[in-house]
């Protein structure tokens, strides 16, 4: 998923589910930051104080450095969370460990996952890691079928849009691969980068798509993404309700029909190939009241002047340098970016190291 969904629907989901506008607008904020923590190791300030942070993503468009885009620690973690095969703890699915590390939607690890994160509630990063959590929760319906390494299980073939056969995307692929272009180039994208989705491109993660390949058993898979992100708006919703509730097993009502006919709306009627647009089209709606909630103005600002970084740092830098030093500040430890990193190590440490090996999965 995309930054219309990470960051503008989450927004809206935990409105509905209830959470007021300054909450709502912290975990949506953490959600969508995920994908643009790209840097990590330690902060040194002026006065010899330290902070070491984490990474959560790695731009998917920078294929310089493939250790980068293989690190287990980012990908399994935050944005492929093995699924076991959908089921549950003390069983494996056939076909050996790989089958494990299969994203799969709404699974028994990810319901775990939603389940630790509505105990933390009490912790200080709270707010910061249900974003996190909502992330990586909706990313089990997005990149379900792929898993986060480096595997012939991403290879696929035979990739098109349903409503558009050979449209504009696959022409632009056709255009950079030139005659090595046909029916089969997304294998040929799937051995250049074989992590996650890479051979399916974007597809995954448009809302409107109804799309189809063949996977690496040779099986024709089809997705309609529309229905795909709508069950997960459902469930997203709930787990946000439970939240509130402080109760991971409450009995809660999820999306009402009006709110939930109106995101199915947007999502298969704003139709624009770049998430940044789609983006900001959600937000015009938000802004004008679109939905059962009071109109709200809010942004999303990865670096820079009115980020969370800058406030937390006093830096506008995307990237830092080793030698930097940064003025300290008592509120630091309070400041929604350092506490966006306590939740990730936090989250990080909980999947790899006690929620992944209940189901016999060693992954980093």
């Amino acid at each position: 998923m995309q930054i219309d969904f990470h960051h503008a629907v989450t927004y809206v989901l935990a409105r509905l589910a209830g959470f007021e506008h300054t909450k709502a607008d912290v975990v949506a904020y953490a959600a969508q930051y995920v994908d643009d923590a790209t840097n990590e190791g330690l902060i040194h300030f002026t006065n010899g104080a330290m902070y070491k942070r984490t990474g959560s993503a790695h731009k998917m468009l920078d294929y310089k450095n493939f250790a980068d885009l293989a690190n287990r620690q980012v990908w399994i973690p935050f944005h492929f969370l093995p699924g076991n095969g959908g089921l549950p703890a003390g069983e494996n699915p056939a076909g050996g460990f790989i089958e494990k590390l299969i994203c799969k939607p709404n699974s028994h690890v990810a319901r775990e996952m939603v389940e630790d994160c509505i105990r933390d509630k009490g912790s200080p990063y709270a707010l910061q890691r249900l974003g996190i959590t909502m992330h990586v929760y909706a990313d089990t319906w997005a990149h379900q079928g792929f898993a986060g390494v480096a595997h012939k299980v991403n290879d696929i073939s035979r990739l098109d849009d349903i409503d558009n056969p050979g449209g504009a995307l696959s022409a632009r692929v056709k255009d950079y691969f030139g005659d090595l272009f046909d029916a089969e180039a997304s294998r040929l994208a799937g051995d250049i980068l074989p992590l996650g989705h890479g051979a399916a491109l974007s597809y995954p993660d448009r809302p409107y798509l109804k799309w189809h390949y063949q996977d690496y058993k040779e099986i024709l898979v089809e997705r309609d993404n529309t229905s795909i992100f709508m069950d997960a708006c459902d469930n997203l919703c709930r787990a946000m309700q439970r939240y509130l509730a402080g109760n991971a097993d409450a009995a809660v009502p999820g999306l009402q029909s009006g709110d939930r006919n109106k995101i199915e709306y947007l999502f298969r009627n704003i139709r624009d190939e770049d998430g940044e647009k789609r983006h900001k089209r959600w937000l015009e709606y938000i802004a004008n009241g679109y939905f059962s909630f009071a109109p709200t103005n809010i942004a999303y600002i990865e670096k820079g002047r009115g980020s969370w970084k800058h406030a937390a740092l006093g830096t506008e830098k995307s990237v830092d340098a080793e030698s930097d030093r940064f003025e300290y500040k008592d509120a630091f430890l309070k400041d929604n970016w350092k506490l966006f990193h306590d939740a990730l190590q936090a989250h990080r440490f909980y999947v790899l190291h006690r929620l992944l090996p209940q189901y016999g999965i060693c992954a980093a």
